[in-house]
């Protein structure tokens, strides 16, 4: 059986080898070795301009939209909050763009963290900029901090992982308003949003978790990574 292209979004920013600095297009290897485990084929996508994205809705079978820094609060029209990391306005660009696109065309599409934002930016939702302000706790936030996460079981990412994940994600940011055609499908025990789903597509899934990790979920990322690639099938 034929392994489908699954197109995995990347960083684009200065790097060294040996004593020179350039900038380079940057992916951790554990995104494509989930896709690779799962069946696929994964292919990075430097986010240099948008004009090849058309290109690669064509050509690809699936996304995945990746974790990195935040994005940036001027694309769902706030204010920047100054305790964030700088945006990143060219990435913001391009992943959004190619998120629209991807849904537009019935194309799985899995959001990773950040990558789940911009799922859900991408159709019109917004985010909290600064959730332990809102919270008034650190507790989203704490690194190596677990916490359980309920997941509707009748949802595609219920089908996938059950009915809960224990994970480790921290986060400083979270949705607040859910994009056109996003339903909430996982939570924290205060209710913050931890996973989405688009009604009416073949596969569009978002989760604050890192799934592609070996450790942090349980082991109920392969799950997810089968369910996406199946989907691209």
């Amino acid at each position: 059986m034929s392994r489908p292209l699954i197109g995995v979004t990347a960083y684009f920013e200065a790097a060294r080898w040996d004593d020179y600095v350039r900038e380079a297009v940057l992916s951790p290897p554990s995104y494509a070795r989930a896709i690779e485990r799962a069946g696929g084929a994964p292919v990075v996508l430097p986010p240099i301009n948008s004009h090849a994205i058309a290109a690669y809705v064509s050509g690809l079978r699936g996304v995945v939209l990746t974790g990195g820094t935040e994005v940036g609060a001027a694309a769902y029209g706030d204010e920047q909050d100054p305790r964030a990391p700088e945006p990143q306005p060219h990435r913001d660009r391009f992943e959004l763009a190619l998120a629209r696109a991807a849904v537009q065309a019935d194309i799985p599409v899995l959001g990773i963290a950040r990558g789940m934002h911009v799922l859900n930016v991408a159709q019109g939702g917004s985010l909290i900029p600064w959730l332990p302000e809102m919270l008034e706790s650190e507790r989203h936030n704490e690194p190596g901090a677990p916490h359980r996460i309920q997941v509707s079981v009748s949802s595609k990412l219920g089908k996938a992982v059950g009915d809960h994940v224990e994970a480790v994600a921290p986060h400083t940011q979270s949705v607040r308003r859910l994009g056109s055609g996003l339903l909430a499908v996982a939570w924290a025990d205060d209710q913050i949003v931890e996973g989405i789903e688009l009604q009416g597509h073949r596969f569009g899934v978002g989760v604050q978790w890192h799934p592609e990790r070996e450790t942090g979920d349980g082991g109920k990322g392969n799950g997810l990574f089968d369910a996406l690639v199946e989907a691209a099938r």
